[in-house]
């Protein structure tokens, strides 16, 4: 079954570099960074091991997230390069002219493995975040007339209940945010949005991780509000199946797309 997305061609996509040099984004790229990430997928999906459930959702999420902003990279053609730190900020740092001669003097510097350089990275890019959406416990999906809650492999959309995106700190801007799902047994990216104007108010209190147990790392949850401005700054989303565009619009009250 191919894919058709509505792309929202009529919006300039604008961020501001380190140097406040503004800088525009095709619309165009996005869908061909979907398009290139889904024939990585294709690959994946054809290994004699299933990749898929040996990684599990959350580390999975992830890897969508990763394979797509490798996919920009190619499609940007050396507008941005990742991040060399893993925890760093931006994902994709700029590199525009000021870009490249901040990262020389970093790398001269010996400095290409330190994380204080690069998170935040002074000349900015573009953060990227996946996920995959929430769907309701066992029971409560049992009570839907579903046997058991979906599981690796299992369309997500007939019972989807929500979504956001996960942060470590609560200054996260320059947001693609893409929601994906399973199609035909594969990562489906169905959803990408990119907002440059985020502030903290979009992003909930830290959570800390529990002592001797929980989450590994500090995260913040982006609110409803700061969602609704993502959906409110949407750039594809997957039109061939009517179903994403509807609960998108229902969940956020709108129907922009």
């Amino acid at each position: 079954m191919s894919q058709i997305y509505k792309a929202n061609t009529a919006r300039e996509l604008i961020f501001t570099g380190g140097n406040n040099q503004k800088i525009n984004i095709d619309v165009l790229v996005f869908e061909k960074a979907v398009i290139r990430a889904h024939k990585l997928l294709n690959q994946i999906a054809d290994f004699e091991v299933n990749i898929f459930e040996i990684l599990g959702m959350r580390n999975l999420s992830a890897f969508v997230g990763e394979l797509f902003a490798a996919s920009l990279i190619k499609e940007f053609g050396g507008q941005f390069i990742k991040n060399p730190h893993q925890d760093g900020y931006p994902d994709l740092l700029l590199m525009d002219k000021f870009g490249q001669d901040l990262y020389k003097i970093l790398v001269d510097n010996g400095q290409e493995r330190e994380k204080s350089p690069f998170s935040p990275f002074l000349n900015g890019g573009i953060e990227i975040k996946a996920t995959c959406g929430t769907v309701p416990t066992p029971d409560r999906c049992r009570r839907l007339g579903l046997q058991e809650k979906p599981d690796i492999g299992d369309q997500r959309i007939p019972v989807m209940t929500g979504y956001d995106w996960k942060a470590h700190h609560r200054d996260t801007n320059n947001l693609v945010g893409i929601l994906w799902d399973f199609i035909e047994k594969k990562p489906r990216i169905v959803g990408v949005f990119f907002c440059s104007e985020l502030t903290t108010e979009h992003w909930g209190s830290i959570i800390q991780p529990r002592q001797g147990g929980g989450r590994t790392t500090s995260v913040s949850i982006m609110t409803r509000n700061g969602v609704k401005v993502m959906y409110e700054n949407w750039v594809l989303v997957l039109d061939s199946d009517r179903r994403y565009p509807d609960f998108l619009n229902s969940y956020n009250r709108g129907s922009n797309l």
